[in-house]
Parts: C-alpha cells; structure tokens; sequence
C-alpha cells in the first residue's frame, strides 16, 4: 500500500481547513472566514485499504506581527521541510499575485514534490481558471495544479488519487483507528474559539484564546466544561460579555451546540472572560494557551 505525510500550505484564508476537512472526512479543523484561524499543525488521516493519507494542516502564511504569529510561521516552514508531500492552497477566487508566485516558487524549490490545489473555483469564472495556470507556467512554477471546490466537491476524489498515487510504497504511519492527533480537550477549545471567530467582527478574535480549565466525563456520559476566554483589552472583555451577558450567553451556545455535536454527548459548559494584555507577545502565556 501506499502512505505518507502530506504538509498542507498556504496564504491564510486559502481553504486550507476546509479542505482537509472534506478529504479526511470529518472535521478536524476549525474554519472561519477570517485570519489566524488555524493556529498550530494540525495532523488529519485519511484511511483507506489501498493508502493512508496524513494531512497535516498548517497556520495561514503571515507577516511577522507578534511572538504568536512567528511561532505560527515556524510550525509551517517546519512541517514543509518534513513530509513526504506539499500541497499548496491557493484561493484561485483572488487571483495570482507577485507575491504568490514568490510563496510557490519559496516552496517548491527544495527536495519535496509540491502541487497546487487552486481553490474555490465555484464563486469564480471559469476563464479566469485558465489565466492563472498559464501565469503558473509562464513563472516557472513546475508542478501540477488541481482547480477544487471543497464546498461543492469538485475533483476533490481527483485530488485524492492522485496525492494516494504520490505517496511512497509502505505501511501505515498512523494506527488506522486515529483520525487526527489532538485531544478532544483541544478540539473543544478550538469549537470555542470558532465560534467567536464568526460571531464577532475584526480584531477581538485575533486576540483571544482559549483556555480549559475542566473537562470531565460524567458517569452518565455527559461532559462538565470550565473554559476561559483570554482576550487583550477590557473593552474586548465588555464587547465579549454584551449588555447584561447576552453576547457570551449566545455564543457560548452555539459552541455548546458544536461540542455536542463533535463529542456525541449532552455538554454542560461554563464560560468565563478574562484580560491578559499584550498575551500574543508573552512566550509563557502563549505556552500555556498553546501547549495541550
């Protein structure tokens, strides 16, 4: 059979997530329309009895800003220097620019064989599809392109075979039961996260994390949740919270509603909002945020 590690990269807001989501099968990332959505590396495993695919799912490519997003830069330069494939997202919908054609050629100039899945082609003309291949090929950039729409399903099985065709012959490098390396605790917190990231406008859930202070499993088989909203500024705080709790009352929820959904299980969740200024730029809160 065939398996390998599959490093997935690209500009923030390419459709990374999404689409390792609708190729593993099941959500293992979260996913916003927004920046920083995807903070770490986050490894989905496609099984099948022919292959075994390891999507690894990296942060969005960034400027550096802070402590946080140079640490988010490594995990994706890192991963792209220790998989087996790469392939870049690239939101066909906003075109080809000089600086993306630098990104590709940055990537696909080393010792690992790239593609390019080109994505979000339903909310785009065809023709413009067209355009930017040849612009692709016209800058030197040598590798196969796959136009994709995760939402509608578009040659995402296409995709699929032809990465399964790219992997090297062997075992599978993940048990065959895991679906992807993070621990229910961090994938709730990630839900928590999501859903302020679509619920609220702008800066305040770049500047929030989220921290699980409970996560238990009763007898019954229901979950007690304790988390904390970090954010930066005690004006995010009150935005956060809303006239009379209303804002953090419904966005807690709605993730209340994806935890059960992800966990098969009635949640009790707990919510609290606290201020912890400039925590992007402290390497220890980051770490304690962070490290799960």
């Amino acid at each position: 059979m065939k398996s390998g590690f599959i490093g997935v990269i690209g500009r923030a807001n390419a459709g990374k997530s999404t689409l390792v989501n609708v190729l593993v099968g099941e959500k293992v990332a979260i996913v916003s329309p927004k920046p920083q959505t995807t903070r770490h590396s986050i490894m989905g495993v496609l099984n099948k009895d022919e292959y075994q695919l390891v999507f690894v799912d990296t942060p969005g490519i960034y400027k550096s800003a802070n402590y946080l997003t140079d640490m988010m830069m490594k995990a994706t330069d890192d991963t792209a220097k220790d998989v087996d494939f790469i392939l870049y997202v690239h939101d066909g919908h906003g075109g080809i620019s000089e600086n993306d054609l630098q990104l590709m050629k940055r990537y696909s100039s080393g010792h690992i064989p790239m593609a390019i899945a080109y994505t979000k082609i339903d909310i785009m003309p065809k023709e413009a599809i067209a355009d930017d291949v040849k612009k692709l090929y016209e800058a030197s950039i040598d590798c196969d392109v796959f136009p994709v729409s995760a939402r509608k399903y578009q040659n995402i099985k296409k995709l699929e075979a032809y990465l399964a065709e790219k992997m090297p012959d062997g075992d599978r490098v993940i048990s065959e039961d895991i679906v992807s390396d993070k621990s229910e605790k961090f994938m709730i917190a990630e839900i928590m996260r999501e859903k302020i990231l679509l619920k609220f406008d702008e800066e305040i859930p770049h500047g929030i994390a989220i921290v699980v202070n409970a996560f238990e499993r009763k007898d019954n088989g229901t979950y007690d949740i304790n988390l904390d909203i970090i954010c930066e500024k005690a004006n995010h705080k009150a935005i956060l919270i809303g006239k009379q709790g209303r804002a953090i009352k419904e966005v807690s929820s709605f993730a209340r509603e994806g935890m059960e959904k992800f966990l098969g299980a009635k949640v009790f969740l707990t919510t609290y909002v606290r201020v912890e200024e400039d925590w992007r730029n402290r390497p220890g809160l980051i770490k304690d945020v962070f490290i799960n």
